[in-house]
């Protein structure tokens, strides 16, 4: 949480997400993950994640180059979708009995889509870094205008200390993982309610979608789980302006406590380092959209706009529209 001592620049703090290589050829590093009727991979697999898994018979590895995990149809085409969701549900449940990962905590968890599939297939949101496959957040920015003088001030909680990952760090005003079958509207809605007692219809009326976010990060040593982990992100991003009346509170032990801060002051304690990681990219491109951010007062200009929206590797998913 405290500062090490090291200014950290904008784009150093981009590279804590962004960290995964650019010029790596991943059939030559990793297992990809494959789905029946496919021939596009999923994920990727480190080696130590398939050397430890404890297989079943509803996967076929491949140990030589270029090295696979496929997902067999044991359905042989009657059933696809459920063949895939019950071979990883079996798979993920004898990892929790065995506690064969850290990641996954022996605790189960929300099903998240695998987003680059043709067809719905999900596996539970803590395994899903072992298979390297895309996740998926939805976040708000909340701030308010000082009526005196017009300026932004922006809500910011901090994490609670018991949380697996980033514990105790300033984070964004509310963010979750989309659960399998959610829309980015739904998941803040309900997040929105649990983070900061914001009820829903202030929320259906005050947010605006403002875009996507891309990168992909390997896990690295800050992270308490297995490191080296590949995880593609989306992070849909929202902004919420709030009256001036309306104050976040927690409403679950997620959060300890939201704090109003100004730009600068969310600027310094982000140059400090006192922000989760993917919720520093957030208020980057929060800073970059209104104008804090300009070509003319940061160098890094370019290559932050580009960092903020890198292809990821695997197949993006069509939006159903509503």
């Amino acid at each position: 949480m405290a500062s090490d001592g090291h200014k950290r620049t904008f784009l150093s703090l981009l590279e804590s997400c962004d960290n995964f290589p650019y010029d790596i050829i991943p059939s030559e590093v990793y297992y990809q993950l494959f789905l029946p009727n496919d021939d596009q991979p999923h994920g990727y697999l480190l080696p130590e994640t398939v050397q430890k898994m404890p297989w079943t018979a509803h996967f076929q590895v491949t140990h030589i180059q270029p090295r696979s995990v496929t997902v067999l149809d044991s359905s042989k085409g009657a059933d696809t979708p459920g063949a895939v969701n019950a071979a990883f549900a079996e798979l993920i449940n004898t990892c929790i009995e065995q506690n064969t990962f850290h990641v996954i905590a022996r605790t189960h968890s929300e099903p998240f889509a695998i987003l680059s599939a043709r067809y719905p297939v999900r596996m539970e949101r803590f395994a899903s870094a072992l298979f390297g496959i895309t996740s998926q957040g939805a976040y708000i920015t909340a701030y308010t205008r000082d009526a005196a003088d017009g300026q932004m001030r922006l809500w910011i909680p901090r994490r609670a200390k018991h949380l697996y990952t980033s514990p105790g760090l300033l984070d964004s005003t509310v963010a979750g993982g989309i659960r399998d079958g959610e829309t980015p509207l739904d998941t803040l809605i309900h997040e929105a309610d649990e983070e900061a007692s914001l009820p829903e219809e202030l929320v259906r009326e005050r947010v605006r979608s403002v875009g996507v976010l891309t990168y992909v990060c390997a896990t690295a040593d800050d992270f308490p789980g297995e490191k080296g982990l590949v995880i593609p992100d989306i992070i849909y991003v929202h902004d919420l302006e709030l009256p001036g009346d309306v104050v976040p509170k927690p409403n679950d032990d997620e959060v300890e406590v939201f704090y109003s801060m100004s730009v600068e002051e969310v600027r310094e304690r982000l140059l400090n380092g006192e922000f989760k990681p993917d919720s520093a990219a957030v208020l980057i491109d929060f800073f970059i959209r209104h104008g804090i951010i300009t070509a003319a007062n940061e160098r890094d200009y370019i290559e932050l706009n580009t960092r903020l929206h890198r292809r990821l590797p695997f197949r993006t998913p069509l939006q159903k529209l509503m």
